[in-house]
């Protein structure tokens, strides 16, 4: 990032309450030191229709992608399943 494009500083809290409004953060965020945590393998998994929709209704009554979900409710299982 040149001087130029330098991050701008912002507090958590405003941080918080401009993404609930849905702000562009990008002149908070320093992409180009960005890293990716965990590696991604990408899978297809074949899922009913049924089970599909049910998924994307609660997906959808929370507020999260379908995907995003789907991930929850595995860690949550593998958690769980580390701790019995």
């Amino acid at each position: 990032m040149e001087k130029s494009e330098k991050a701008k500083f912002i507090k958590a809290k405003d941080f918080d309450e401009a993404f609930d409004r849905g702000d562009d953060l990008t002149p908070y965020l320093d992409l180009k030191s960005a890293k990716v945590l965990h590696p991604v393998q990408r899978i297809n998994v074949d899922i009913p229709k049924e089970m599909l929709q049910d998924v994307d209704q609660e997906a959808a009554r929370i507020g999260v992608p379908r995907t995003s979900l789907i991930k929850m409710w595995i860690a949550e299982r593998l958690d769980h399943l580390k701790t019995a």
